[in-house]
This record gives structure tokens, C-alpha cells and sequence, in this order.
């Protein structure tokens, strides 16, 4: 692969005066952090006595990033610090990507980091497109639906619907039923009943113009409704257009499970046996649906009342269904019927996975057991399989409720240690518990760390941060926040700018009010109407 370099030219001295991260702010997280290992009346300092030291010492190993892995995370970098839409991004991908770097594992893990990270989506889309134009490949599945799904998730529809009509014309392949359940799960999500039904139509007269729609497209349009538990919408196009559309057992089980993700478990129950009188077979996904709305209530009985009878007629249980009723036990606070299913996987002959630990760890906390779920912190890394965002997040919650401040500094350091950047939810609830108890020097770190991974961070973590730092009249750092959500392409609530600009004015810094002010007009400028209601 090519030699990716890193652009020093005119934004990083335009952004000197406020990127880099304040020493001052670096010595409190290390002083902090000393600290808190050396309080030894703690329960953290009990727990590494006996139970943390291997965890984290395990968690301490990061292994070296590999040659490309090192030019993705450049190359996001790149693309989320570009100033935007002040300057096109085109010219900057031209002097940092040969066109002979632009292989498919290479354009589909850009475009994944991307969206994990919240960057703004028409930069997305302008990396899509380069890398169709200056490469001899053709572009992936996988790099149009990741596209497809940033573009939709901003709501730019307009831009979505261009690129799916566009890709019909040139690469009529890279369009399947995921690329359209993305469509119409957003439009569901966003738009109107009708609109999404006209989605649905002009899909059929347009872009997949000459492909005769049956089972599986209708079932995508209903899962599109479930998805959003928008039931009696679904209801009503199951009723309008089901004698257009033959209807299978998957047709079935997106209805059942939609209203079970409603939280209605008598309606999912009355479907169910609705679905039993005409004639559909249950079979391991139905089941599951069932078992793991009686376990998000509390009824494991009834969960577990469900695996006989998947078992009595034959209908093996998968590890998906073991995992749900683990969780149902510990939602049932039954920690030995927990630790029984569990310790039953193997006999299953089912392999333990992430999964699964997470949810024999939940059970745990819920117990208020944090010795037993740093066990299986151990367990896990013996058996060699990875901690995923769940893990860490059940992890930070337990550590909340049960060790504090102490314990959650402990993770955190150790997770940014491994360079893992945790899920959106994750996030923000980090940087509430550092807010809210007065701990902003952390969430200023939590902010620097995510955007030196090329991440942008999510509109309520901003909200939160600048909370907290105007709260404590730090209004140069939460001006510097702002700035970098918005050059990433990403606008802030009305509340944080209503916040800044009385700050702002109250403390005479009207230059930064009109470099605020300025930026956010230019950002409106290219938003989607849609998306404009809810952020200023």
C-alpha cells in the first residue's frame, strides 16, 4: 500500500491555539489516577488484592496496530478533521490516498470507521465516490450499504435515493434487500406512514425497476415498521397488501418480534397463537422472540417453561437462546439458575462467546457480585476471546454502582490503554458520571481521547461536556469543543449554542461568537431540512 502522509499545512496552525490537549489537563488525570491506586480503605483497592490485577493486566496488553489498520485510522482522521464544508474534501483524498491503496478491505474499513465514528455523512459519500473514480475495482457491497446507512442516518435523502439510483446505472449488483431495508428503516424512523410507503413504491417502479417484488421485499417493508414499534402501521400494511404478497413464517416472526420490542407481551402472545391458527410452524427464532420478552420482564419461569417445549419437539435451543435466558436469570436477580445455564453451554455443544459472557457478568452485577464478574474478566481473556463495547459498558456500570470513581478510572485508563473506542452509549454515559460528579478534567480527556482516534463525538456527549464546563466558567474549553464538533461536519443542540452565546457575550469574547455563529450558518447551509429541527 501506498505512503500515507499527514496533512501539517494551514488547519493544524489555524487550530494550535486550541486543539492540543491542556498540559495542566493531563497532570489532574495522571495525579488523579495515582491517587485513586493508592487509596487502599477502597473497594477497588480490596478487589485488586485479590481479582483485578490480572484484568488489568491483561487489559494493559495492546497489541501493535498493523501497517493498515495504522493508515485507516490515518485516513479517518483525515477525513473528520477536514474543515467542512468550508473546503472540498475531494483535493485533500487526493494528496493522501494513491488510487492503488484504494483495495475493498481498505475502502469498506474506512467507510465502517466512519460511521462508527458520527462523521457527517456527504463526507462519506464524497470518500465512496473517489474511491469508485480512482480505482480499477469495483466498489463492494459492504462499502455501498455502510454508505447507504451514514447517508440515511444524517437523514440526507435526497443524497441517498441519488446514490441508489446512480449505483442501479453503474453497478446494478450492489443492489440488495439490505441496501433497501436500510432506506426504509430510516424513512420509517424519520418520515411519515405515507412516506414510507411511497418509498416503498418508488423502490419497486425505480430502483429496482424490473424485479418482480414478493415474500422478501414485503417482509422488508414490514420489518421496517417493527423496527421502530411502530405496530399498528404494521398491522395495517400486513392487512392492505398481504393478498399481494404471500406471506411465510419470516413474515411472521418480524411481526411477532416487533410487537415484542413494543414491550407488549400479551399482544406478542396473541399474535402468536393468531399465527398458530393460520397454519405457520414456530420454529427456533419464534421462540426465541418469546423466551426473551418473558425474560426482559422478569418472568424467567415462563422463559424457561419455553426451552422445554423448543426442546420436546425437537427444536434444538442455539447460544442465542441459552444467552437470553442467563440474562433473564439475573433480570430475576436467580443467580444459581444463571450460573447453571452458563456452565451448561458446553454440554450443549455450544461454544462459549462474548456474548454470553456478557450476560452471565450482567447477572453478576445486578447481584452486586463484582468479584465474580472480574473473574470472568479473567475467564475471558484466558480463553482468549475479546472484550467487545458490551462487555466494557456492563463493565463501567457495575463499576459505577459499586466502586465509584475509583474503579471507574481503573477501566477507563486501562481501556485507553488497549486503544479501544467504546459505543456511542458508552460514551455518553462516561462522560455523565464524570460530569455529574465533578470530575471534567476526565471528560475533557474522554473527549481529547475520542477525537485523536478520528472520532466525533456524539451530539449528547458535547451537551454534557459544555454543561459542565460553563457550569464551571471554562469557557475556552468548551468553545474548543464546539468548534471541533462543527468543523467535523456536525452540528450542535440549540441548547449548547444557546448556552455558548450567553456566555460568550456575558465575558465580551464576541470574535468567538461570530467564528460560532459563522460556522453553524455555513453547516445549515448543507443539512437536510429534516435534521435542522432538532439541532441549531
Amino acid at each position: 500500500m501506498g505512503t500515507l502522509t499527514t496533512d501539517r499545512g494551514r488547519d493544524e496552525n489555524r487550530d494550535r491555539s486550541w486543539v492540543p490537549v491542556p498540559p495542566l489537563v493531563i497532570q489532574e488525570t495522571r495525579t488523579m489516577i495515582s491517587l485513586l491506586q493508592k487509596k487502599k480503605s477502597s473497594l477497588v483497592f480490596q478487589l485488586s488484592k485479590a481479582k483485578l490485577p490480572s484484568f488489568l493486566a491483561a487489559a494493559h496488553k495492546s497489541s501493535t496496530p498493523s501497517p493498515l489498520a495504522s493508515e485507516i485510522d490515518t485516513i479517518t482522521r483525515i477525513i473528520n478533521d477536514h474543515p467542512f464544508p468550508d473546503e472540498p474534501l475531494e483535493p485533500t483524498l487526493l494528496r493522501h490516498i494513491p488510487p492503488v491503496s484504494l483495495s475493498p478491505p481498505f475502502v469498506e474499513s474506512v467507510l465502517g470507521r466512519l460511521f462508527a465514528s458520527h462523521s457527517n455523512g456527504l463526507k462519506a459519500l464524497v470518500f465512496f465516490n473517489y474511491s469508485i473514480h480512482h480505482s480499477q475495482l469495483a466498489p463492494t457491497v459492504d462499502a455501498f450499504e455502510k454508505t447507504l446507512h451514514i447517508l440515511t442516518r444524517m437523514r440526507y435523502f435526497d443524497k441517498a435515493w441519488e446514490l441508489m439510483i446512480d449505483m442501479k446505472r453503474s453497478h446494478p449488483s450492489l443492489l440488495t434487500l439490505k441496501s433497501m431495508s436500510i432506506m426504509l428503516a430510516k424513512i420509517a424512523k424519520f418520515q411519515s406512514y405515507e412516506d414510507t410507503l411511497e418509498a416503498f413504491k418508488r423502490m419497486e417502479t425505480e430502483v429496482f425497476a424490473g424485479r418482480d417484488f414478493g415474500t422478501d421485499e414485503f417482509n422488508v417493508l414490514l420489518r421496517a415498521f417493527c423496527s421502530e414499534r411502530e405496530m399498528k402501521e404494521a398491522r395495517s400494511v400486513f392487512q392492505k397488501m398481504h393478498s399481494r404478497f404471500p406471506t411465510n413464517t419470516k413474515t411472521m416472526n418480524i411481526l411477532l418480534l416487533g410487537f415484542k420490542e413494543s414491550g407488549d407481551v400479551t399482544a406478542m402472545e396473541l399474535f402468536y397463537h393468531e399465527m398458530v391458527r393460520r397454519g405457520f410452524k414456530p420454529n427456533g427464532m419464534t421462540y426465541n422472540i418469546r423466551i426473551d420478552a418473558y425474560c426482559k420482564k422478569g418472568c424467567l419461569g415462563d422463559g424457561l417453561r419455553l426451552l422445554e417445549e423448543m426442546e420436546r419437539v425437537h427444536c434444538l435451543p442455539t447460544l442465542e437462546t441459552i444467552t437470553t435466558l442467563i440474562h433473564g436469570a439475573g433480570v430475576a436477580r436467580n443467580i444459581p439458575k444463571a450460573r447453571q445455564l452458563f456452565d451448561e453451554i458446553p454440554k450443549r455443544n455450544l461454544q462459549h462467546d462474548a456474548g454470553a459472557y456478557n450476560a452471565m457478568i450482567s447477572s453478576l452485577i445486578r447481584s452486586r457480585d463484582i468479584n465474580s464478574a472480574v473473574e470472568l474478566l479473567d475467564e475471558m481473556e484466558r480463553k482468549q476471546i475479546e472484550y467487545d463495547g458490551v462487555t466494557y459498558h456492563t463493565m463501567f456500570l457495575g463499576m459505577m454502582k459499586l466502586s465509584g470513581i475509583e474503579g471507574v478510572c481503573e477501566l477507563y485508563n486501562k481501556m485507553t490503554e488497549r486503544n479501544f473506542v467504546p459505543k456511542t452509549r458508552t460514551v455518553v454515559m462516561l462522560m455523565k458520571f464524570f460530569c455529574e460528579n465533578q470530575h471534567l478534567h476526565l471528560g475533557l480527556n474522554l473527549w481529547d481521547y475520542l477525537v485523536q482516534r478520528g472520532h466525533c463525538p456524539h451530539s449528547h456527549a458535547l451537551d454534557l461536556l459544555v454543561t459542565g464546563l460553563c457550569s464551571r466558567r471554562r469557557f475556552q474549553e468548551a468553545y474548543r469543543c464546539c468548534i471541533q464538533i462543527l468543523e467535523r461536519g456536525r452540528n450542535m443542540s440549540e441548547t449548547v449554542y444557546h448556552m455558548m452565546q450567553r456566555n460568550l457575550r456575558q465575558y465580551d469574547e464576541m470574535d468567538k461568537l461570530i467564528e460560532l455563529e459563522r460556522m453553524i450558518s455555513k453547516l445549515q447551509s448543507i443539512l437536510p431540512q429534516s435534521a435542522k429541527k432538532e439541532t441549531y
